[in-house]
Formats: structure tokens, C-alpha cells, sequence
């Protein structure tokens, strides 16, 4: 069976929820060859997906057009949605004639909604599946504009065309849905290695480390406002500023992320599932950017609420590195009980069902 797993690159979280999913797939349907659509570099997805697959770098989503990690150029995006719906009938059979020239037996989506619809018309059977989808997305911050309920319709009606959509925790109540399942959380799940990473950074075993994380798109930080702290050394991405020799540089793309993240005192973050997710279930403290406007927080902030020690903090705060306070507070919180990622042996089970022959829809 070939299959179509296309992924957002509207962050790394997509990513980080599809991953397992394949993993545990791969041993119920040996025989399966596997083809990744996403424009995410090959490097992010060697780095999580195991074993063999071919790539094609291309997107069929964009999600929002970004100003940085976590602020929206709503004009922008706008504009983009009303494009891409243009024609949308011809957009679907042309998506469906790409499927049928490459010979797709099955398509499963993170969290892509053309490709569900073009393979209903194609007569292939597809699976969406995320924490979050873009129908909810847009009306929540474009519902207002012109022409937006017909955009909306043609979002929905696109994942309503899926055998099912399956809906990981935390995340989006998915109402609208006729066909949602309701997954636990998925995550890689790390073992904590100091001495590894000791060595691969060169860090200081003795002192507690804090690792900064702010997802796969760019938020500028000035580390020179951030305050020195005795005991603390930080990894951050890209090269630090000179003079700050308590600021280490790591490689997002690293093929152990999970295990660095399951490694440090704490992650200073944006709201983003893989991140929340995988640091909860290895104990690890969260201290993350407030983002209210964002339609996922308060089911994260819930959720963590249950499951983790977190915090939300200011952008000033962030950007001033002014937090060490809420820092200690977490490290006195008794832990809650680590949260179980079964979302992907759930979703590899389902996905085994419908792609066998059955509907999925019970």
C-alpha cells in the first residue's frame, strides 16, 4: 500500500504528532511504502519518522502567514485563503488527478484539508488528524471578513469528506466534525542523558539546564538583556552572542530533541503541542509565552494545569529574560503524575482499520 502522509510546516508541531503515529504504524503494515509531502526540510523529518520514505517537498496548506512565531498577519492571510478557495472545485479534481498520477493508495493529513477532499473524489480513502484544523483556526481570527462563510463551508465540508478525523489531546473541541475521534496525547517520549549531552555541547553536568524552544518558525530574542544566573547555563538555537559563555548553542533538527528536552531543568517556550506535550510527559518544567489570541491556549493551559508544571509569562518578560522568580516557583512544585502518550498506538489502530477496507466512521 502506498501511502500519502502529507504535514504542515505551520510549526513543528504537526511533526511532532505525526511522527509517533507512522513509527507505530510501520510494524502493523510492513509492507507499507511511504511518501511524505511537506514542506518541512528532509533533515526535520529523517529526525523523527524511522525507516525509509520518499519525500516531496511541496505544501498543501499554509495554515496563517507569520510576522514571527506567534503574531499573525491577518491581511496577509486573508488574502491568501481567498486566493487558495478561488476556484476551489477545479483546485480539488486537480489535487485529485496528482493522487491518481501517483498512484496513492491512502491519505493521511496533519492538517491539511485539500488533499482529504480531493481524495474523496478520487475514491481514495484518507484520514485527517491533529490537534487543532483550519477551519476553526480561520473562522476564529477571519470569520469577519467578506466571503468568509463560504471559505468556512468549503474548509469543513473538506474534512467532513475524511472516514475520520482523529483528534489528539489536548487540543480543539473539533464540534463540528461529524466523523472526530478523540485520541490521548502523542508524543516521542525522551529518556533524559545528561552525560550525552554533556558531552555533544559541551555543558556542565553540575549545573541545571535550561533549554530555549520557541518552535520551528523565528522569534527574535536578545540574549544580552537576559540576566546572568549562577547554577543555570542555557541552550538556545542559532549562535549565541559573544560573551555570554553560559549560552550554548543546540540544533533544533537534532535526532534526539526528545531526550535533550527530557534533560533540562526546564523549557522556556511559545504554546505548541510537541513542546507542551513531550516536556509534560518527562516531567520537565514549562515556562511559556503567553498567547491568548490563540484559539488552543486555554485547552493547553488546562491540560497542563493537570499534567505539568507550567507557567505563562509576559513577552516582556520573555524577551527581558525576566523570569528566574517563576523559574524557582516550578522547581518547589510537587509533580504531578506523568501523563501517558498512547495517541499513537490509538491512531495507528484506527488508521489500520479504515485503510484495510473498513469506513472508520464507528
Amino acid at each position: 500500500m502506498h501511502l500519502l502522509v502529507d504535514v504542515s510546516a505551520h510549526g513543528l508541531g504537526h511533526l511532532a504528532q505525526t511522527a509517533p503515529v507512522l513509527n507505530a504504524l510501520r510494524p502493523r503494515l510492513p509492507e507499507l511504502r511511504l511518501t511524505v509531502r511537506s514542506a518541512l526540510p528532509r533533515q526535520r523529518l529523517t529526525a523523527r519518522i524511522e525507516g525509509e520514505f520518499a519525500h516531496i517537498a511541496e505544501a498543501r496548506d499554509f495554515g496563517f502567514v507569520m510576522h514571527n512565531a506567534v503574531d499573525i498577519d491577518l491581511a496577509a492571510s486573508s488574502t491568501r485563503y481567498r486566493e487558495f478557495h478561488a476556484g476551489w472545485p477545479q483546485r480539488v479534481a486537480a489535487e485529485a488527478d496528482w493522487l491518481r498520477k501517483h498512484a496513492v493508495d491512502a491519505v493521511l493529513c496533519n492538517a491539511a484539508y485539500l488533499p482529504l477532499a480531493a481524495a474523496a473524489e478520487a475514491g481514495i480513502p484518507a484520514v485527517g488528524m491533529s490537534s487543532l484544523n483550519w477551519a476553526d483556526m480561520f473562522v476564529h481570527y477571519l470569520g469577519g471578513e467578506p466571503g468568509a462563510a463560504g471559505i468556512h463551508g468549503q474548509i469543513l465540508e473538506a474534512y467532513n469528506a475524511a472516514a475520520c478525523f482523529l483528534c489528539f489531546a489536548p487540543g480543539l473541541p473539533m464540534t463540528d466534525f461529524r466523523h472526530r475521534i478523540e485520541l490521548a496525547p502523542v508524543a516521542s517520549v525522551g529518556r533524559r542523558d545528561r552525560k550525552y549531552f554533556s558531552d555533544l555541547l559541551g555543558l556542565d553536568e553540575s549545573k541545571r539546564w535550561l533549554l530555549v524552544a520557541m518552535g520551528g518558525m523565528d522569534f527574535p530574542l536578545d540574549f544580552l538583556r537576559w540576566p546572568r544566573s549562577d547554577g543555570y547555563c542555557w541552550l538556545v538555537q542559532g549562535s549565541p552572542p559573544q560573551g555570554r559563555e553560559d549560552l550554548h548553542a543546540f540544533d533544533a533538527a537534532e535526532p534526539r530533541f526528545s531526550d535533550l528536552l527530557a534533560s533540562v531543568e526546564a523549557v522556556i517556550t511559545k504554546p505548541g503541542y510537541g513542546t507542551f506535550v513531550e516536556a509534560a510527559c518527562v516531567g520537565t518544567a514549562i515556562l511559556y509565552l503567553k498567547r491568548d489570541d490563540w484559539p488552543e491556549t486555554p485547552y493547553f493551559a488546562q491540560w497542563l494545569g493537570r499534567h505539568a508544571r507550567a507557567t505563562a509569562l509576559g513577552r516582556e518578560a520573555v524577551l527581558a529574560g525576566d523570569f528566574m522568580r517563576e523559574l524557582e516557583e516550578l522547581r518547589v512544585q510537587p509533580a504531578p503524575p506523568l501523563p501517558l502518550a498512547e495517541g499513537a498506538g490509538q491512531a495507528a489502530r484506527k488508521l489500520v482499520e479504515v485503510f484495510a477496507g473498513g469506513d472508520g466512521k464507528n
